[in-house]
């Protein structure tokens, strides 16, 4: 069943400049372009709270210093949103990734496709440009799939996505197979956790890696 393409993303991509010849890089942000769990677990010392490294998952993986049982999944949301409000501008940087996306720029487009809450959008296009990464950026709304399918279906040259979650390699696999499908997770301890996602074409947890896996197919398809 094809998912469907929420209206608010939907407006975002319809003002998108695409160049349908052009070959174009979907990226998402977090674990990939920013260390989101790098600066979540800073945050969490600094308001007693740590984090344990035992699943790819926030829920069940906090813990308030002094205690060993989990915080509660309303607890979870409350330190996220403060973590998003206090820190959206200032996350610490994958490396390697502002120097890739400036190579692969000259001869591919650049999408950033992340599901940042909607509020902190322009505070995300804001660090992005700070950090030399000033390509359009989309706020997504659940799966990636209906999202990349509008795009595949408007490019007439290869197009790529890189992620770390193994959903949204799946949805994206579900609903525009063509699209070459990179896994990518920044941080090597959250790495360590999580399998190759079933639905990607690659694994390639370093900039280095992926850059060059995306040349190689540009070398391949003539671009």
């Amino acid at each position: 069943m094809n998912e469907a393409l929420d209206p608010h993303v939907h407006g975002q991509l319809e003002r998108l400049a695409l160049r349908p010849k052009r070959p174009l890089v979907v990226c998402d942000a977090d674990e990939v372009l920013f260390a989101f769990i790098e600066g979540f677990e800073q945050f969490l010392h600094r308001y007693e709270h740590y984090f344990i490294w035992r699943a790819y998952q926030l829920a069940g993986n906090i813990r308030k210093r002094g205690t060993a049982f989990p915080v509660d999944e309303q607890e979870v949301q409350t330190l996220l949103a403060r973590y998003w409000d206090e820190t959206v501008e200032a996350m610490p940087l994958i490396p390697g990734a502002a120097a890739a996306l400036d190579t692969l720029a000259r001869r591919a487009d650049i999408v950033i496709l992340t599901n940042v809450p909607l509020e902190h959008h322009e505070g995300r296009t804001r660090s992005l440009g700070r950090h030399r990464m000033p390509y359009p950026t989309v706020a997504n709304i659940g799966p990636k799939g209906p999202a990349l399918r509008w795009l595949h279906e408007r490019t007439h040259a290869p197009v790529f996505f890189i992620d770390d979650s193994p959903r949204h390699h799946r949805s994206v696999a579900q609903a525009a197979e063509a699209v070459i499908r990179l896994h990518f997770v920044g941080d090597r301890r959250l790495a360590g956790l999580l399998a190759t996602a079933e639905d990607s074409h690659y694994r390639t947890d370093t900039w280095a890696a992926a850059r060059a896996v995306i040349e190689a197919e540009l070398d391949r398809a003539g671009h």
